[in-house]
């Protein structure tokens, strides 16, 4: 919940003004809730009207609801879109690692790709990862130095609270530039792929409502301050990534802290996606499949496969956006709410209905707005 994605927050301001301090609080109440009834939809009733949880995955959910159609199909399209999130993921800690390297040592004669290639060298012992435990301990590390980037950048923003100003906010909007907010702020709370596995590995599975209600305060709380702040404090000159706006002396300092952090977030959507490929090819009775050393060579080959995206995918920015509308707005808003209403229509109040239609409309409107804007400046960049 506290990625890469809140140092663009502030430019997010920047282009939706006001409407963007009430989009960071709507954005949290939406996601927490879609990770509500995703997690809803693991379990049903018993006899006894006791919940008992008879899906374990978002491909279980997907397999339920359209196994009149398919019995696999929901199961392959989750999947394929899982993936393909998770690949676009990795790939970016990869690009933007090679890129903070770049800019962090800019008198060493390597290119950013080579800079790409020295990280993945660090990234190597991910393939002898093979329980959640170890990824978690790894996100604990990644949250800390995310927290002292934080602290960096607001406390130097509070040495600049003589320059803030409430008239640095625009009253008037640009469509295109308002829908890039948009998307900024929804994908810096996305979390929806993670919360099935998040969920069964709890040890008390029972408070994971009130984990997501508090963890989902607690990041709008510091993504409003931490916005708010640094908006305040460059107003219109604020950049896309706001730790550049920062002096050349706090920059090297932040930087590495940003490569340390992107190495450190890269175990848990790797983790995710090479359990998720593994277990579909070992379905099968065929033992061979079944091997802690072909467990071994599909996290190898997965790791290499980000290496050679990272390197060689042009104009990755672009395809990452227009992956991100597609891939995001349909794991995080479309896919809970279809499946929470196709899943549980008849215990469903009326309220609870309208609440998730509203959700898969909201979730369609940006998903193609997104596609819209992506493909636009795709074409006018090979145009």
């Amino acid at each position: 919940l506290q990625g890469i994605f809140v140092l663009g927050l502030p430019y997010a301001l920047l282009h939706s003004g006001y409407s963007g301090l009430f989009l960071i609080i709507l954005a949290a109440a939406l996601c927490c809730y879609t990770g509500k009834i995703l997690i809803a939809c693991l379990y049903e009733e018993n006899e006894d009207g006791q919940l008992l949880r008879v899906r374990d995955t978002y491909e279980d959910i997907a397999n339920a609801c359209c196994k009149k159609l398919s019995p696999k199909l929901g199961g392959i399209v989750v999947n394929v879109t899982q993936v393909m999130e998770l690949i676009m993921t990795c790939i970016l800690y990869l690009v933007v690692s090679g890129n903070l390297l770049s800019h962090s040592f800019p008198y060493v004669p390597m290119t950013e790709k080579t800079w790409s290639v020295i990280a993945f060298v660090t990234l190597l012992p991910c393939v002898f990862i093979k329980t959640l435990k170890i990824v978690s301990k790894l996100s604990q590390l990644c949250s800390l130095v995310h927290f002292i980037i934080i602290l960096v950048v607001m406390t130097y923003c509070f040495t600049q609270i003589h320059q803030w100003s409430w008239g640095k906010f625009r009253l008037s909007i640009e469509f295109e530039d308002f829908l890039v907010s948009v998307g900024v702020i929804i994908f810096s709370y996305t979390s929806q792929i993670f919360l099935p596995t998040l969920e069964g590995n709890m040890k008390n599975p029972g408070e994971f409502r009130r984990m997501l209600n508090w963890t989902h305060f607690f990041a709008c709380v510091l993504k409003t301050t931490f916005a708010l702040t640094a908006f305040l404090t460059w107003g219109e000159e604020t950049k896309e990534v706001i730790t550049d706006n920062l002096p050349s002396f706090l920059q090297t300092l932040v930087n590495l802290c940003l490569l340390t952090k992107a190495l450190l977030s890269y175990p848990l959507p790797f983790f995710a996606a090479t359990e998720m490929v593994y277990a579909c090819i070992s379905r099968g009775n065929h033992s061979n499949y079944r091997s802690p050393l072909f467990a071994l060579g599909v996290r190898g080959s997965f790791l290499l496969l980000t290496l050679l995206m990272a390197m060689f995918i042009p104009h990755f920015a672009l395809l990452m956006g227009l992956t991100g509308s597609v891939t995001g707005a349909a794991m995080t808003f479309l896919l809970p709410s279809l499946f929470h209403l196709k899943l549980k229509w008849k215990k469903l109040s009326f309220l609870e209905k309208c609440a998730d239609i509203s959700v898969f409309i909201l979730g369609f409107l940006c998903s193609l707005a997104g596609i819209v804007c992506s493909i636009k400046r795709l074409l006018e960049i090979f145009g």
